[in-house]
This record gives C-alpha cells, structure tokens and sequence, in this order.
C-alpha cells in the first residue's frame, strides 16, 4: 500500500492542509481482472495469446503483428502481473479504448507510476542509509 501526501488549499479558511491519499497497489486476482485487462489490449488492437514455449520472462510481445504471448503455464495471478507489467511497454492509444477499458488503461498506468516512484524512492533511501 501506497501512501501519498498532497497538499491542498482549505476552500474556507484558506489555509494549507496536507490530505493523506491512499492507494492500494494489489489488484484482485481473479478470471474478471484477468477478463478486464484483455480487453484492454484486445480494445487497443493487440492478440493475446497463451503458448506453450522457453519464455525466459514469461511472455513474448510480437510488436509489428500487435501479437502479446504468454506462457499458458502461468497461474490466474501469474498472467495478471505479466499483463500490467507489459500494458505500460506497449503502444496503446486511450481514446481508442471502451470506457471501461480506458478506466482499467489508466489504473494499472498509474499502479506502474506509483510503484516505479516508490522504487525510485527506496533506491534513494538505500543510498543514503549506506
């Protein structure tokens, strides 16, 4: 879990106060997120396909033929990593996404945002404590 600070401008007091927003990076692993980030890649034109092979990360992305392989060895919650972590490497234009699609396009890219800061911020930490 995430936790953010923002600070914001009390509308009546005009003073600055700091709002605590958290955000919970986990996603429920079951057949309808696995069904919601599908169609994110089918809305946007990419095949999805499950493959036996020797994937050395687990999947393979055919870029010029819109193609995303993955290992169909790999578990529910296996598959969903895979595909939040690949949605963000691939070339996918929202405003050609159905509004669901779209909302599930913007939440797994703000899940990669936030995790790619909060790593960033670990490193830093680990840098300075050494």
């Amino acid at each position: 879990m995430f936790l953010l600070s923002k600070c914001v401008v009390n509308k009546y007091s005009g003073a600055a106060v700091s709002v605590f927003l958290c955000f919970d990076l986990r996603m429920k692993y079951t057949q309808a997120s696995l069904n919601k980030i599908e169609q994110v890649l089918d809305d946007a034109g990419y095949i999805v396909r499950y493959e036996r092979g020797t994937f050395q990360s687990g999947y393979c992305i055919l870029e010029q033929k819109k193609v995303v392989v993955l290992n169909k060895f790999l578990q529910l919650e296996g598959k969903i990593n895979t595909l939040m972590d690949i949605i963000p490497q691939l070339q996918v234009n929202p405003d050609e996404l159905s509004p669901e699609a779209k909302k599930t396009f913007h939440d797994i890219m703000e899940r990669n945002r936030l995790a790619a800061t909060d790593e960033a911020g670990d490193a830093e930490t680990e840098g300075q404590n050494s």
